[in-house]
């Protein structure tokens, strides 16, 4: 029986083992060549995962994709893998959000000016506002068959965080390869992403109990109340505790593998805690993260022990699991690709346009104005986070899911090409500027 268990524990490795190798060299590789070609190597990660997916992999070599993601194993169910690799990508999605947590600086929200405020503002309500009539609009194209009221609530309203969204990580290093960060330009459009980011992780959780409860007044009301109890103890029981406690496990800027195991315990703790509330376990790993974001020290040796690892392993197998989702084939209508131009177009409005009306209202030039708007147009990372939860939660059908994903990546790639063009005649062209005025 021991040998019997040992023969399928081997089975089941060798074609994990296959998909992982194969994940982590693609991205890799495309996250390089995205580079060489001026986008983050984010951008090429995230591409590559759609290209292990059914929209080309598995389209055009389709024996090999199911040979290599779809593998049938000998003695257990059908579909034993693809749990496994599910499971894997949510425990990097906890470790990835810590991380992202950790990096979150609130400094940004202690001194707004009327400008900046303005700005998000605009970044939030102006693209949550078109998702919410979009899926008015496109509700029974998108869910032909359901009439449900608590689907189209909960369709909608993670249309519009999804929209609302700025990928906040990505923007600040984009800005750093840059050089960009102390530019006033700079300072005022991550502050408002900043914002922007708080507000959309507040109201992400707000709509994943609402999805959870079924919109059920009372039972989302005790849902949303105890996350806010968890996130208040977080602050002030949990956060002073760690910043007497976490220090002894530092020495000359280095963290210990005994620190590092304590602060592994409590970041998976806090993710259960939130878990068991019934909101997703990524935002108190997130919370635990954020818990931890003024100690440098502290965050630089986390950093230099976890993000290595969690970049080059479990990013690419999110992205991977995010692109084996995703089918462009479920755009088999005239109307879906409609659609999809729909929320494409209404997101870059909502967001660039939104946020670059905003800052020529409050005194910027054009040319700066629309610079904030293109960089606070991206979405990357956090929106292939959003649209997954709302995936998971069953109110983000295949063919929205799809249509979101390629808006995630569009709205990323043009950020680039679009900011070294405008950036001539402002404070970014020594740095940025090369097309023509």
């Amino acid at each position: 029986m021991i040998e019997f268990a040992s023969m399928q524990v081997e089975q089941l490795m060798l074609p994990l083992l296959w998909q992982l190798a194969l994940i982590i060299i693609a991205a890799r590789a495309v996250g390089v060549l995205f580079r060489k070609f001026g986008q983050p190597e984010v951008v090429g990660e995230i591409t590559a995962g759609l290209l292990l997916g059914p929209s080309f992999f598995g389209l055009f070599f389709p024996e090999w994709s199911r040979a290599i993601f779809q593998p049938e194993v000998q003695g257990l169910p059908p579909g034993t893998l693809h749990w496994i690799f599910t499971v894997i990508s949510q425990i990097g999605l906890v470790l990835l959000l810590f991380l992202v947590g950790m990096e979150f600086d609130f400094g940004h929200l202690k001194v707004v000016g009327a400008s900046t405020a303005v700005i998000s503002l605009s970044g939030i309500v102006v693209p949550f506002g078109l998702g919410m009539l979009l899926a008015w609009s496109f509700f029974p194209v998108v869910f032909p068959d359901n009439g449900n009221g608590a689907s189209f609530w909960g369709f909608a309203l993670f249309l519009g965080t999804a929209m609302a969204i700025t990928a906040l990580p990505i923007l600040g290093r984009m800005m750093v390869e840059w050089d960009i960060p102390r530019t006033r330009l700079a300072v005022v459009t991550i502050t408002a992403a900043a914002i922007d980011d708080a507000a959309g992780w507040i109201l992400l959780a707000g709509v994943a109990a609402g999805v959870t409860t079924g919109f059920e007044l009372k039972q989302s009301l005790v849902m949303v109340l105890s996350a806010l109890a968890f996130g208040l103890a977080m602050v002030f029981l949990v956060r002073p505790c760690l910043k007497r406690i976490l220090p002894w496990f530092l020495k000359d800027g280095e963290l210990s593998v005994t620190g590092l195991a304590v602060i592994l315990t409590l970041l998976f703790l806090s993710a259960i805690a939130t878990n068991l509330i019934g909101v997703f376990g990524i935002f108190g790993a997130f919370l635990f993260g954020a818990c931890l974001c003024d100690e440098r020290e502290l965050r630089l040796a986390v950093q230099k022990r976890l993000r290595d690892f969690v970049t080059a392993f479990f990013l690419p197998i999110f992205f991977a699991y995010t692109g084996l989702r995703t089918n462009i084939g479920m755009l088999d209508t005239w109307q879906l690709w409609g659609v999809a131009a729909a929320v494409i177009g209404a997101s870059i409005v909502g967001k660039a346009a939104g946020c670059g009306l905003a800052a020529r209202w409050t005194g910027f030039s054009t040319r700066e104005a629309a610079c904030i708007g293109v960089l606070m147009n991206t979405r990357a990372l956090m929106e292939l986070i959003v649209i997954n939860l709302g995936k998971d939660l069953g109110v983000i059908p295949d063919s929205v899911f799809c249509m979101l994903v390629m808006m995630a990546l569009l709205t990323t790639v043009m950020t680039t090409p679009l900011i070294t063009r405008l950036a001539n005649g402002t404070e970014l062209e020594p740095y940025l500027g090369r097309g023509t005025k």
